[in-house]
């Protein structure tokens, strides 16, 4: 960093240090390079005021020149090692017979049996997976936690597999995890899971997290909402029931979670997930940003024909909604039919009334929502369009003025 003149006003220059130290010490570990691809996803959690991502990302780069560093091992293993895991999980649940209701916990089972017996001992504590919102009640409103059920490692919610019908995605799944999963298999789902937050946060943010939160903006419950998917509820007692993610938002920040209940997975057709589909996320930056409109789209098409359309928004309103309009408009419709489209679009700006806030306007909202209809119609019908998806600004753009001109 200092070579490369990448520490500017050293305010930000800790963390950019320890997120491209831990780049370095994954690639010792597994096949992944340093390239500038890896750089910028490693960096995405960071700001730099001074606008010097240029001399730090080179400092990343500059990372393939150095050895591995061999980290000797301790000499003392930490007394918690020395403990089984089993122990350790033992000792917590002996801990929930023995103190007092009002004191402080922090537990984390392993299996949904610890989990039943955690929450029948402790049936006020508050869920925490990832804690990437969930703290923000504890940091910025001073709100206080007696006792915490940390839900993270409960292995029947980390599912993520393909069955016979469908996808079948945990609770406790990361955004990471399943953008790794997704990756070879559904490079558009990849593609949305990248500019979400930022590495740092995909690493703890949980799928779960991202839909009981039932927040307006969030950009996991439009693409279910495309999908159709089915949300697995699990209570207490053990018993479970299905939801569909269309019915799970009653209004703001309201869900049909009951108070007994956790969402232990979620479930999407594997025939619709082979269904042309495309999620549009619209910020003022590329990753660590809210979305001012979120756009989740699936087309089948049967003979040249729109049999079944999903339009679903995120940011739009108080939950997210689907444009039950425009989808009827357009289903029936050639896929090629340009006035079907535009009638689609009418529809739209019909029964949309967007909100407005610091993000955007509504009416810029309302003209967003309608251009990511016709760009996700461009690409049906086989037209290239740009998407901006991933790190996509070229080092031009990130170097001197000079050589810009001179790339121009």
């Amino acid at each position: 960093m200092v070579a490369c003149h990448g520490s500017q006003c050293g305010f930000c220059t800790p963390g950019f240090v320890l997120s491209l130290a831990g780049l370095y010490e994954k690639t010792q570990r597994s096949e992944q390079t340093i390239d500038r691809e890896a750089v910028c996803d490693a960096i995405s959690g960071n700001l730099c005021r001074c606008t010097g991502y240029r001399p730090i990302i080179e400092a990343g780069l500059s990372m393939t020149k150095e050895p591995m560093i061999k980290v000797q091992d301790a000499k003392e293993t930490p007394f918690v090692e020395l403990m089984s895991k089993n122990d350790r999980v033992k000792t917590q649940l002996e801990r929930l017979q023995t103190e007092p209701k009002n004191s402080r916990n922090y537990l984390q089972p392993n299996d949904l049996e610890q989990l039943a017996h955690a929450l029948k001992s402790h049936p006020d504590a508050v869920l925490i997976a990832g804690g990437t919102d969930l703290m923000l009640e504890n940091t910025q409103r001073y709100r206080d936690f007696n006792t915490l059920i940390d839900v993270s490692s409960v292995v029947e919610l980390k599912h993520l597999q393909i069955g016979e019908a469908a996808l079948t995605i945990g609770a406790s799944v990361t955004y990471s995890e399943l953008e790794d999963f997704s990756k070879p298999l559904y490079p558009q789902m990849n593609a949305l899971l990248s500019r979400i937050a930022s590495r740092q946060i995909r690493n703890r943010g949980t799928i779960g997290g991202n839909v009981a939160n039932a927040s307006p903006i969030a950009d996991l419950p439009p693409l279910l909402l495309a999908f159709d998917a089915n949300i697995q509820l699990l209570k207490h007692d053990g018993s479970t029931r299905a939801v569909n993610i269309a019915d799970f938002y009653l209004g703001y920040k309201k869900t049909q979670l009951a108070s007994d209940e956790i969402i232990a997975s979620f479930e999407l057709s594997l025939n619709k997930l082979a269904q042309f589909h495309r999620f549009y996320k619209v910020s003022k930056r590329m990753e660590d940003d809210i979305s001012s409109v979120m756009l989740a789209v699936r087309f089948d098409v049967d003979h040249g024909k729109l049999s079944d359309v999903r339009l679903a928004f995120g940011g739009m309103a108080a939950t997210p909604i689907r444009g039950l309009k425009a989808e009827a408009a357009l289903t029936g419709k050639a896929i090629n039919d340009e006035q079907g489209l535009n009638q689609a679009i009418d529809a739209l700006r019909s029964e949309l009334t967007p909100m407005s806030d610091m993000r955007a306007s509504a009416k810029y909202r309302l003209d967003m929502a309608c251009n990511l209809i016709r760009k996700a119609w461009l690409e049906l019908n086989g037209t290239d369009v740009v998407t901006f998806s991933g790190h996509a600004v070229s080092d031009s753009i990130l170097s001197t003025g000079l050589e810009a001109s001179t790339h121009a």
